[in-house]
């Protein structure tokens, strides 16, 4: 880090708090803000620069980020001893932040896969599929046998192939078979299902659960065909039937699905899903922002972001709102607020159950603070389209998917909705893939960059350490957006990341 750097960082003239850079001990001056730290505040976390009465709002990004929950000196370090949650009004003035888009005249390109339907695929995977919790063990029976690391042999002929997936869950049984639990994750199986990143696919189930295949394929209006294979366990003779017959067809289709060459396509077939977990206090001053700028790089070209983690915008929701295209949408994103505030209120939860523990020691202090953060991933374009969980993403720009915060739920949810890319930012070092859609971390500090290189795709901390701009680390991701949905192999891929982190949200009662 440059030692000619201020100390501390300030986001915006109105902030009550600044941003310590490194670890400050006390004493050490902070800058231009003419005030000497008092105690010892970690790198990331916050530092008070001027007196704030008990009671009083304290702002970052001239947000309210909480209330001081007793005096704070000029200097002290402000966190869970002194900064609490409290209600306030937010001015969702629909649209008025909302912005024309300027579309580049001669868009990027990338060299996608073109499938017969039209869709475009950033991947070229096999998968397996479950109905219900009952097949798994099957179906990752069927996948290990073309696993490289295991045998390589089994896939040495098909370069062209990415690899065989087995995608199982918990679910499938003990829930309404018409109830809301069900239709969500029919949604999200159909949405996997139909992604351009599966050449072809098997669904593996039991036989007597709840979700009967034939049941989700008609209610998700997909059929059978040469891409789609089902059966069932009890009816082809059991587990090692079961395990044969899904070996045999995957040999079938490995020829056909080898047999794609990438060829260029318009970045506006790329459709990215936004995440971000770990969280610190530098995540909505680097990664998260340049992330941002990315995206809005992306919408300009013609593609979609995916902007998701309801529970992790809540408190900045007006941010979006104020961007809507119209009311209807700024409505649509409220309608899921007060439907998590309502889900709460009924399973008696919190929604300032945020930030984890690892967001606290990294300095995020209340879910305000963590969400204004949160939302610098989506840019600055207009919100086009707000979409419930898994449902399939039909418009273009930049959008929102109600999901929960949990990121691996919340990526499937967007994966099922059509993303052929994850941009996942992390201050803390969260180790994550997304198999068929290939994910990128991006680290928010240079500390975790040379801590954990190996799982890390981008450094965004030479922001913090006054080596780039917000801009330039946007331009340079949305490069390696483009790379990487070449084929060009993310660090999760290279550890096989994917499989274990496909998990439908589990909304309904389980009986």
């Amino acid at each position: 880090m440059n030692p000619t750097l201020s100390p501390v960082i300030r986001l915006h003239p109105n902030d009550d708090v600044v941003i310590a850079r490194r670890q400050l001990v006390s004493g050490s001056r902070l800058g231009d803000e003419d005030i000497a730290a008092v105690g010892l505040i970690p790198a990331g976390h916050k530092v008070a620069c001027r007196s704030i009465a008990a009671g009083q709002p304290v702002r970052r990004y001239n947000q309210i980020i909480g209330f001081a929950s007793k005096d704070i000196a000029p200097g002290q370090h402000v966190h869970l001893h002194n900064l609490a949650m409290g209600a306030f009004e937010r001015d969702h003035a629909f649209g008025v932040d909302a912005k024309t888009t300027r579309y580049v005249e001669v868009p990027r390109t990338f060299d996608g896969i073109v499938r017969a339907d039209g869709g475009i695929a950033t991947r070229n995977y096999i998968g397996v599929l479950t109905s219900v919790n009952c097949s798994a063990t099957a179906a990752r029976a069927i996948a290990d046998y073309f696993r490289r690391d295991l045998r390589p042999e089994a896939l040495a002929d098909y370069p062209n192939v990415d690899g065989v997936v087995a995608l199982t869950h918990s679910a499938g049984c003990a829930l309404d078979s018409e109830g809301e639990g069900m239709q969500v994750l029919r949604r999200t199986l159909a949405g996997y299902a139909r992604h351009p990143n599966f050449a072809a696919l098997l669904i593996v189930g039991l036989g007597c659960e709840t979700n009967q295949i034939n049941a989700m394929m008609l209610s998700e209006g997909m059929t059978e065909s040469d891409r789609i294979g089902a059966y069932y366990i009890q009816e082809v003779g059991g587990t090692a039937h079961a395990v044969a017959k899904g070996i045999a067809r995957i040999r079938e289709l490995l020829p056909q699905a080898n047999a794609v060459q990438r060829r260029p396509v318009g970045a506006e077939h790329l459709m990215v899903g936004l995440q971000c977990g770990g969280s610190d206090g530098y995540s909505g001053i680097t990664a998260n922002p340049a992330l941002g700028a990315a995206v809005d790089l992306l919408v300009r070209h013609g593609g979609t972001a995916i902007l998701s983690e309801t529970p992790e915008i809540y408190g900045a929701e007006h941010l979006l709102t104020r961007r809507a295209v119209s009311p209807a949408v700024g409505e649509k994103l409220l309608a899921r607020i007060r439907w998590w505030e309502d889900y709460c209120a009924r399973n008696r939860g919190d929604m300032n159950n945020n930030p984890s523990a690892g967001n606290k020691a990294g300095g995020l202090t209340t879910i305000l603070e963590k969400s204004l953060g949160a939302v610098a991933k989506g840019g600055t374009t207009a919100l086009v389209d707000v979409f419930e969980f898994a449902q399939p993403v039909t418009a273009r720009g930049f959008v929102f998917m109600d999901t929960p915060g949990y990121d691996p739920v919340s990526a499937t949810g967007q994966v099922a909705g059509g993303a052929n890319l994850i941009c996942f930012t992390t201050g803390r070092g969260s180790a994550y893939g997304c198999a068929p859609s290939p994910s990128l971390k991006l680290a928010t500090n240079s500390a975790l960059w040379q801590r954990q290189e190996e799982d890390m795709d981008i450094n965004c901390g030479v922001i913090v350490d006054g080596e780039a701009s917000i801009e330039e680390m946007g331009e340079r991701i949305f490069d390696l957006m483009l790379e990487t949905a070449s084929g060009r192999k993310t660090k999760s891929e290279s550890h096989g990341y994917g499989q274990n982190e496909f998990v439908p949200w589990q909304i309904g009662a389980v009986m």
